[in-house]
Parts: C-alpha cells; sequence; structure tokens
C-alpha cells in the first residue's frame, strides 16, 4: 500500500522556518557590526541574506521532501540495503548542497563566497542535514500515525455496520443447531442428506465463529470453502465443478474471513450455469497470492444481489492487509488475485 504523504503545507512552513533560523546568525552578526559601528550598511548585505534564506528554504524543502515522502519500502529491499540506500542519498543531496551554495553564489551577490565562511557553511549545511533527517523522519511517523487512526476509525464503522447487519437479520444460534440436529436424526438412513446437513451446520458455526475475527489462516478457509463447496455441487450436480490448488506453504498465512467462499459465490451468482454449459471455477495460488478465477458467462437474467460483496472485500483488503486486490477480465477469464498476509 501506497505511504500517505506528508501534507506540502508542513514541510513549506518547516523550511521557511529554517531558512530564517539558520540564515540568522549572519543576519545578527551584520546587524551587530552596524550599531556598533565597525560595517558600513551594504546592498550586497540584503542580496546575501536573501541568497542564505532562500537556498537553506530550497534545501531544507529538498531533503525533507525526499525523506518524508519517497517510500522505499515499495522496493521491498532488506533494510540494511534500504537504509544504505537512504544515506548514500542524502550524503549525495549534502554534497550537492556544499557545492552549489558555493558556486551560485557569485552569481547572486557579485563575488565569491568569503573563504573565512567557506568552513561555516559546510559545517551549517551538515549540521542543517542531520536536523532535517530527523525532522522528516518525524513529520513521517506523524502521518502514519493519522493514517493509521482514520483507518482505525474506519474499521470501527464497518464493524459497527457489520453488527446492526448482524442484529437485523439474527437468528438464534442455538436454536438453529438444535434444529439441524433434530433434522440430522430424521434423515440419518439418508447418508447424502446427512452430510449436506453437517455441512451447513458446519458453515453456520465458522460464519459466527469468525464475525470477531479480522484474519484467518489459509487452511481454515479452505475447510470452509470445502464445506461451501459441498452444498454447490450439490445443489448443481455436474454442471458446476469447483478446483482447488493452494500450495502447502501457504497455509498458515492470513486473509480476510469468507474471502475465498465470497468470490466462488460471485462466479456462482452472476454466470450461466446448465448441462450444456458447466461452469468450473479454479482457486489456486501463486507465489505469494491466491486466485480464483472463472470464464465470464453472463447470465441471461440478472442474479439477485446488491453487487456490493467484491467492492467490500477489497475494502477489507485496503484496511487490514494494506493490500490491493487485482481483478482482470482478460480473455473472457474473469480472475481475482487475493494477497496474503504474512503471518508473525
Amino acid at each position: 500500500m501506497a505511504i500517505t504523504k506528508v501534507k506540502q503545507g508542513e514541510i513549506i512552513k518547516t523550511s521557511l522556518l529554517l531558512g530564517v533560523l539558520v540564515s540568522l546568525p549572519k543576519t545578527i552578526y551584520l546587524y551587530n557590526g552596524i550599531m556598533d559601528g565597525n560595517l558600513d550598511f551594504s546592498f550586497t548585505w540584503v542580496t546575501d541574506f536573501l541568497y542564505r534564506y532562500i537556498f537553506f528554504f530550497c534545501f531544507s524543502w529538498a531533503v525533507i521532501q525526499l525523506n518524508a515522502n519517497i517510500d522505499f519500502d515499495t522496493f521491498k529491499w532488506p533494510a540494511f540495503i534500504k537504509w544504505s540506500v537512504i544515506f548514500i542519498i542524502n550524503l549525495v543531496v549534502l554534497l550537492a548542497g556544499i557545492y552549489l551554495i558555493k558556486t551560485l553564489y557569485p552569481f547572486f551577490n557579485g563575488k565569491v563566497l568569503d573563504p573565512r565562511e567557506v568552513g561555516f557553511v559546510r559545517f551549517t549545511v551538515i549540521n542543517l542535514s542531520i536536523v532535517l533527517f530527523f525532522i522528516a523522519r518525524l513529520l513521517r511517523v506523524s502521518a502514519d500515525k493519522q493514517d493509521s487512526r482514520i483507518e482505525n476509525e474506519h474499521l470501527k464503522q464497518q464493524n459497527l455496520e457489520n453488527e446492526l447487519s448482524a442484529l437485523k437479520n439474527q437468528i438464534d444460534p442455538h436454536f438453529l443447531f438444535n434444529s439441524l440436529n433434530s433434522l440430522t436424526s430424521l434423515i440419518r438412513e439418508n447418508e447424502k442428506a446427512t452430510q449436506f446437513v453437517k455441512k451447513l451446520s458446519y458453515m453456520y458455526r465458522y460464519i459466527l465463529q469468525s464475525s470477531d475475527t479480522n484474519l484467518v489462516h489459509v487452511k481454515e478457509e479452505l475447510k470452509f470453502l470445502e464445506s461451501y463447496s459441498y452444498l454447490m455441487e450439490t445443489r448443481y450436480r455436474d454442471r458446476l465443478n469447483i478446483e482447488v490448488n493452494i500450495d502447502s506453504l501457504l497455509l498458515e498465512r492470513e486473509l480476510p474471513p469468507l474471502a475465498l467462499q465470497s468470490l466462488v459465490e460471485n462466479s456462482v451468482k452472476h454466470n450461466e450455469i446448465s448441462s450444456t454449459n458447466p461452469l468450473t471455477v479454479k482457486v489456486y495460488s501463486e507465489g505469494e497470492s491466491i486466485f480464483i478465477e472463472n470464464p465470464i458467462r453472463s447470465r441471461s437474467t440478472l442474479a439477485e444481489g446488491t453487487g456490493t460483496g467484491l467492492i467490500n472485500l477489497k475494502k477489507r483488503y485496503d484496511l487490514l492487509l494494506k493490500h490491493k486486490i487485482k481483478v482482470s477480465t482478460d480473455n473472457d477469464i474473469f480472475k481475482v488475485e487475493l494477497p496474503l498476509n504474512q503471518t508473525a
């Protein structure tokens, strides 16, 4: 997920303030010299102050922008390499700053920088770079915390909406389970019917248990998907085939609950299924992701539903995993990629 940028207004205000503070010592020196009668006022002092102020403002803005708003994590480098690259880039900017302040000075003031001041300018730029780096990191941390607070508020709002929805559709779990158990005893001689009820009972129990969980293991989702697939394949018989092929190394990884089932359900709901045109839904893994795909066969009549299932899943992924779901429809194949979360 891309980082939230530090606002330019904050960077500009910080750079303006630092430009004034860094230029202040020379200004105080000139002021005291004039007041004591040791120096005569000269217009070059004004241009000298403006040059230093503009330069240090631009330098401050560049260093803060570099360290606060460039997301080096997108390159997925190891920590040592990432911080080495950041150090080298900052060193290059520092050396460029020292070179430019000396080189550009004659164009603004008509003379080269006083050799006695060169060492002081280098000292100032080096120390300013260190201060700017830590200011940039503080601004980055502050922006991340603000972003985290906003995301938490979104999650709380979504949880409240989910709870309200659950209350509206609430059925006493004990009543339902007892009813299913009673139904099982009545149809015990019918093995398929008994198995169907057991799968349905397991699905309902899983939905209730996962309602308070943000993330579940892939193996748990696959077990739930297996029960759902059994119900759907019982209903559609040989008109529907759900193929699952997940690398065992990914079974302990995490994703939002009901993610796989909701996408398979989406495939069943929005595609034509018939004896002459059976539907195959594939659930498989590649790399660090799970894919769900099916051929696009639009129904002649629209299926019931609000069409918000995939949208809600995208929002949950964005908030909980900081990843984006990828959807493609190339070659008349509807494909969804679900990135998996690294377990702690």
